[in-house]
């Protein structure tokens, strides 16, 4: 979930790239706050962007894929 909260993307885009409905990103948004576990800011921040990465590498592979 660290996707939708860190790459910038609207909502609705993650849901759409992830191939669910907005309020199934919502519900496991919320679920993954209440478990997340604070880490040094530095891990943080590559996390972030690890998974913003991760997710443009998925986007642009199903587009190329159409």
């Amino acid at each position: 979930m660290r996707i939708a909260l860190s790459s910038g993307l609207l909502r609705t885009r993650v849901a759409a790239d992830l191939g669910i409905g907005k309020s199934t990103l919502g519900h496991w948004i919320s679920q993954y706050r209440t478990v997340e576990l604070p880490v040094p800011e530095l891990q943080t921040d590559l996390a972030r962007e690890n998974e913003r990465l991760r997710l443009e590498n998925r986007v642009l592979r199903l587009r190329t894929h159409i």
